[in-house]
């Protein structure tokens, strides 16, 4: 009778878990500010309002200078001419970052108008940027998320215009040209709401500044909504060319 043949036993392998809840998980933050969190956005009701940031990565340089200045232009025409349930009202250009106030009609609209916007942007910004071997540069121009808050009522998008398009003189800007009123880098060039402009209409002036010789304004979207168009001047506080803006938690504050 033959020997009886060794049975093996199949081991466990220890395998290392990966994902979930740990620490330093996520995605690594770009520059000192994180990134924003990849959690799934929620969904919008038609005609929301939303205030916008866009992070630029530290290798494009300032986007406050003519290159930055005419990408971003640019991707503002991509913007109106493709995207009929998505729109941009309102727009500040900083050195490191863009705020954006916009309309989406669904959560779907608003990622696929900035995903438009962002990429027309960075395709002209980049072809702008040679680098020291002569190269084109090439690669995402905004890193990060896009951050976004939901705005509502006349006196949150009453602040949140204020603080987009004085931003400039939050960061200080304003001291590198003091005789200027309004930021040249923004929207607020054609908007209609300011106090200042009230008295010189009445004056027969219609620009609160002198327009350069070729300056191009940015082509932004005339708003749908009665809250952007008329409602914030039911909060009774008017937008001062002059204003300084606080922290982005007063903006969101109802």
């Amino acid at each position: 009778m033959g020997k009886e043949r060794k049975r093996h036993v199949q081991q466990d392998l220890p395998f290392k878990q990966r994902g979930g809840p740990r620490k330093g998980a996520g995605r690594p933050p770009k520059g000192s500010r994180s990134s924003e969190r990849h959690k799934e956005r929620e969904e919008l009701a038609p005609n929301s309002i939303l205030l916008v940031t866009l992070r630029a990565d530290s290798e494009v340089g300032n986007l406050r200078r003519a290159a930055g200045y005419h990408a971003v232009r640019r991707g503002l025409y991509a913007i109106i001419e493709n995207c009929e349930h998505f729109r941009i009202a309102h727009v500040s250009i900083q050195s490191n970052h863009i705020h954006l106030i916009v309309e989406a009609d669904s959560s779907k609209d608003l990622a696929k108008g900035i995903q438009g916007f962002c990429i027309s942007t960075a395709k002209h910004l980049n072809a702008s940027i040679i680098d020291a071997s002569g190269e084109r540069r090439r690669g995402r121009v905004f890193s990060d998320r896009y951050h976004a808050n939901l705005l509502g009522g006349p006196r949150q998008v009453r602040n949140a215009l204020a603080y987009v398009l004085g931003n400039w003189r939050r960061h200080g800007e304003d001291r590198r040209d003091p005789a200027r009123k309004i930021d040249p880098y923004s929207s607020g060039v054609v908007f209609a709401g300011w106090l200042e402009l009230e008295d010189a209409v009445e004056v027969g002036r219609w620009f609160l500044d002198r327009i350069p010789r070729g300056y191009i304004p940015l082509s932004v979207a005339f708003p749908r909504t009665w809250l952007l168009r008329v409602g914030w001047k039911k909060s009774g506080k008017p937008i001062s060319v002059y204003g300084v803006p606080g922290p982005k938690r007063d903006v969101l504050r109802r």
